[in-house]
């Protein structure tokens, strides 16, 4: 589980778009605090707090600690709206956790030792199924990520659900669980044929010349040529 990060704010005094519009003047982004059967809290958060985490892998399953005057609120990340030109967030939504909450978060999956896989060496690719996997724990028992060590694997080779590394605490949501997370293919080989263009093409005259001596066909209609006279 990633260390919690602590992310200033300050109530809002209006919700709606309005209140929205006035923090967003105000150099803040709105956000809402929900969840854990409490009512649903109105903010407004310092950029500069929360912008560095928006950008961090897994930022929906890290713990942020929100201060919002002289209160501190136990949340995980779960939307953000952007601005589709600039980039730059528009609204933050957070769930409310408690002691004993239990969520529903995607873990990333991390593969290592890549080049001490004799498949991947022989030109092997690795085929990776499941870039997340979705798992149901309390908050402060979430994985930062799931790990899959290549070391000896070689083509043909798959990794399956049943092989990683799952806290006893960690439930996986899924209907197989020995899916496959990864494998490592064989290398696919394209080969270009070169057409040689004279050899495709037919050539120039290509109806072949009579032979020399023999008689030319009759054109359609045209009588033969009476024989010679001895």
């Amino acid at each position: 589980m990633a260390e919690t990060t602590k992310v200033v704010a300050k109530m809002r005094d209006r919700a709606g778009k309005g209140g929205a519009r006035s923090s967003r003047r105000e150099g803040l982004i709105p956000a809402v605090i929900y969840g854990d059967k409490q009512p649903p809290v109105m903010i407004a958060v310092e950029p500069k707090t929360i912008e560095r985490e928006l950008h961090k892998e897994g930022y929906f399953n890290h713990r942020l600690k929100i201060a919002v005057d002289g209160k501190d609120f136990d949340v995980l990340p779960r939307d953000v709206q952007v601005d589709p030109v600039t980039d730059r967030p528009l609204h933050l939504d957070f769930l409310r956790i408690g002691p004993d909450s239990i969520i529903t978060v995607q873990v990333p999956v991390h593969f290592r030792n890549e080049t001490a896989s004799p498949g991947i060496k022989r030109g092997g690719v690795l085929n990776v199924v499941l870039h997340e996997i979705t798992v149901r724990t309390k908050a402060d028992k979430i994985p930062e990520f799931f790990e899959v060590d290549l070391t000896g694997l070689e083509i043909g080779h798959s990794i399956h659900m049943s092989t990683l590394n799952i806290p006893e605490d960690v439930r996986v949501v899924t209907r197989d669980n020995n899916a496959t997370v990864a494998s490592i293919a064989a290398p696919t080989v394209v080969r270009e044929t070169t057409v040689d263009a004279g050899a495709a093409a037919p050539a120039e005259g290509a109806a072949a010349a009579p032979a020399a001596g023999a008689a030319a066909a009759p054109a359609a209609g045209a009588k033969a040529p009476a024989p010679a006279k001895k």
